[in-house]
């Protein structure tokens, strides 16, 4: 009885867990079908046919061309002679149209297309340029012999194959013949012809399907960058990305420096402007040189953005040479800087200066930031062959740090190791200073 019972439990329980499949099933067939149906009718399939009636309206004058070349040389008449006359006449006219897919211009065309009706998996990588070189022209002239190869085909199907279907579906008595072949063995004669034009209509939307799906998967190889191609836009992409770094170098080191100085400058001025008018005086005066001198190098900077020959460029800034006129001007917000320069810093390579140039600026820059009005200690020589920059100042009290600022150390490396050279940063080993060392090969050789 335990065993009955147990075997009736089971039983019941294998029922309800068939019951709860049987749902599932019916849901996963119902999403298969719908797939199926948007394969074969949905907009990509409709917009694919489309394409591949253009391809075949494409195809209409090269084979119309040459099976009037291919007719005038044998005028016999016959069905079998004209049908080997029509498939003669599509194998000469896609060498035909293949040679004039090699005109630059037809890869743009069928780019637009393929990326507008075709609609690939990857439309980015679909060119809708001009083909530039041989490689990419030859893979222009492949797509273009598929593109009106299967656009013919499907064009055929559709013209001729569609009308017959219908004829069949919805008069299936009007062919005796055909009515007359089926009641012979046995079967009812309205019967095979709905059934043969709907197989036949299922093979016109099938077949427009499954070509359209192999255009779309070939369209980003054969209309896609060639290596060559993507090797260049890589390039560009990379002088593009160093143009911007070297813009924002610039903005960081020249702008940030006047805003850093003239920002501290009104802050003196404001605490100061009714006890002791003429040093707010004073530093208001410095604010308006700071500010034209970031006007004229904000003007040298984005005349970068101008520059098409680096040999024709002017100057793009200060050099060592106005370093004097950097101190003074950092010694009217608070600054004391004990400088060592060595002579014949002004007759280095202008391009070479004006970067060691930024890299002062921009580390005395960071002592006024976060060190406050504090003294420092900068030394500029040439040393071995190499020219050093040491930058040294009293770690001040801790200072909240701007949002998204830290790139002055960055942009300082940068600068360097565009030069060949390199830099150090951080405390010393007393912990009480901290110390900026950075060393650059003699004559900027890059």
């Amino acid at each position: 009885m335990i065993t009955g019972a147990s075997t009736g439990a089971s039983t019941g329980t294998d029922a309800d867990a068939g019951a709860g499949k049987r749902p599932g099933t019916g849901a996963g067939r119902g999403a298969a079908v719908r797939r199926a149906a948007g394969a074969l009718f949905g907009r990509r399939a409709r917009l694919r046919w489309v394409h591949l009636v253009l391809g075949g309206a494409l195809l209409m004058p090269y084979w119309m061309l040459s099976a009037v070349v291919l007719g005038s040389l044998d005028q016999r008449n016959g069905p079998l002679r004209q049908l080997l006359l029509h498939f003669a006449a599509l194998g000469l006219s896609l060498p035909m149209a293949a040679v004039t897919a090699l005109v630059p211009i037809a890869r743009a065309l069928e780019g637009a297309a393929a990326r507008a009706l075709c609609t690939p998996a990857r439309p980015d990588e679909v060119v809708t340029g001009p083909a530039r070189s041989w490689a990419a022209r030859r893979r222009t002239a492949a797509w273009y012999v598929l593109h009106v190869l299967f656009g013919g085909v499907v064009s055929g199907m559709t013209l001729a194959g569609t009308p017959f279907a219908m004829v069949l579906l919805f008069s299936p008595t009007g062919l005796e013949e055909l009515v007359r072949f089926w009641e012979d063995r046995g079967f009812p004669g309205w019967l095979p012809g709905p059934l043969t034009g709907l197989a036949l209509l299922a093979l016109i939307v099938s077949t427009s399907a499954g070509l359209g799906a192999l255009l779309a998967r070939w369209a980003p190889v054969l209309l896609g960058p060639t290596p060559d191609e993507r090797v260049a836009a890589a390039e560009r992409r990379a002088t593009v990305l160093a143009q911007r770094n070297r813009l924002a170098r610039e903005l960081h080191d020249s702008v940030g420096h006047a805003l850093s100085a003239v920002g501290i400058q009104a802050s003196a001025a404001a605490r100061v402007l009714r006890t002791d008018p003429d040093f707010a005086a004073e530093a208001l005066a410095a604010i308006e040189e700071t500010a034209r001198g970031a006007v004229a190098e904000l003007d040298a900077v984005l005349g970068l953005l101008r520059e098409e020959d680096s040999a024709e460029a002017g100057p793009a800034g200060p050099t060592l040479a106005g370093l004097d006129d950097l101190l003074r001007q950092l010694a009217r917000t608070g600054l004391t800087v004990d400088a060592e320069l060595s002579p014949g810093l002004d007759r280095l390579p202008a391009a070479f200066s004006r970067e060691a140039y930024r890299i002062v600026q921009e580390g005395l820059t960071n002592v006024l930031r976060h060190a406050g009005p504090a003294p420092a200690r900068l030394r500029v020589g040439p040393v071995g062959g190499r020219l050093e920059i040491e930058l040294t100042n009293p770690v001040g009290p801790a200072r909240p740090s701007r949002p998204g600022g830290g790139r002055g150390l960055r942009g300082i490396g940068e600068r360097a190791a565009a030069l060949r050279g390199g830099c150090e940063a951080g405390p010393a080993d007393d912990g009480t200073t901290w110390r900026l060392a950075v060393w650059l090969p003699a004559g900027g050789e890059r």
